[in-house]
């Protein structure tokens, strides 16, 4: 599977995100060779976030968080998580298995 990137939309005060979910994809990226673009939605950064949650993500006004994204060299875009809000250990396994599709050991 080629890459271009790896987009995540998070926040630094979310357990599911922190350190959960950006800190796997962050060696995912390096793991995989390809950069990772990190959209806190505390900062400039939600204009971006939200266009890309709207247009590929799980979008509703107040959406989860944390939310990734695959970019391919063709442009396309495909969203392949969404934190569980029930449960951090959920997402943390949502996580995990994002890793094992991605061929990347947790």
């Amino acid at each position: 599977m080629q890459l271009k990137a790896i987009h995540v939309v998070y926040a630094n005060w979310c357990p599911h995100c922190m350190p959960t979910t950006v800190e796997a994809m962050k060696k995912a990226s390096q793991t995989l060779g390809v950069p990772i673009k990190l959209y806190d939605i505390d900062t400039e950064a939600i204009k971006e976030a939200d266009r890309l949650v709207a247009e590929h993500g799980d979008w509703s006004e107040d959406y989860l968080i944390p939310q990734v994204f695959l970019e391919y060299p063709d442009g396309k875009i495909e969203h392949v998580l969404t934190g569980y809000s029930e449960d951090v250990k959920l997402t943390a396994r949502g996580v995990a298995n994002l890793l094992s599709r991605l061929g990347v050991q947790p």
